[in-house]
């Protein structure tokens, strides 16, 4: 899994997506893949500095946020079927709708308690290299603060007039990938059932715990 270092930047990373405070009927259905992230990041940051209940990592509040902001801007549905694999295929679809809710779930709670880290942290959003008419591109960012830069990219895919979150990558580690190897080892040994019970699990035992990654 993650280390101490990369957890905190993926925490900041995580909030940029979280809390998006801007009202989305005010957001510009043809902004740039690259504006979007650095606006996005900019004024998350900015509300996370003054939000002690988030910055407390209150998981209910968190959760609101995700729903309502985060889940327009985000291909969840593709982002958990990645982590997920071949099983995803062979799921029902309550199974599928089970799995996205666990593993938001899973998502929130590991990360809501590193969100007390964020404090002086910027972003820099580097020249997007995409031609005009690509569908799925490439943000690169560097997140600065104490010590070196952090390295931070999305993937995004365009959705109509509008882009879409569906991974993303800190230190060289993509998100996906590292649920991947985890989710396949579960449903080899146990099926889809079995991932989910164990999602359940490990979000019980971080609800119980101190919220740091399992």
């Amino acid at each position: 899994m993650l280390n101490r270092r990369s957890f905190t930047t993926s925490a900041a990373a995580l909030a940029s997506l979280v809390l998006m405070a801007t009202p989305v009927a005010s957001w510009a259905d043809d902004e740039a893949p690259d504006a979007m992230i650095k606006r996005l990041s900019t004024e998350v940051l900015d509300t996370i500095r003054n939000d002690k209940t988030i910055k407390s990592g209150d998981v209910d509040k968190i959760m609101v946020l995700v729903d309502r902001l985060l889940m327009p801007h985000v291909n969840f549905r593709r982002m958990t079927a990645a982590a997920v694999g071949p099983g995803w295929r062979k799921a029902t679809p309550e199974q599928q709708k089970r799995l996205q809710d666990e593993f938001k779930l899973l998502l929130v709670r590991t990360y809501s308690g590193a969100l007390a880290q964020v404090t002086d942290q910027t972003v820099d959003v580097k020249p997007l290299r995409a031609a005009a008419g690509d569908k799925d591109v490439l943000v690169r960012t560097e997140v600065s603060g104490k010590g070196e830069p952090v390295q931070v990219d999305y993937r995004l895919e365009k959705s109509g007039t509008s882009w879409k979150i569906y991974n993303f990558n800190v230190l060289g580690v993509w998100l996906v990938d590292t649920y991947r190897t985890q989710f396949a080892q579960e449903v080899n040994a146990k099926g889809i059932d079995g991932l989910i019970d164990t999602l359940v699990a490990r979000n019980k035992a971080n609800a119980s715990g101190s919220g740091s990654s399992k």
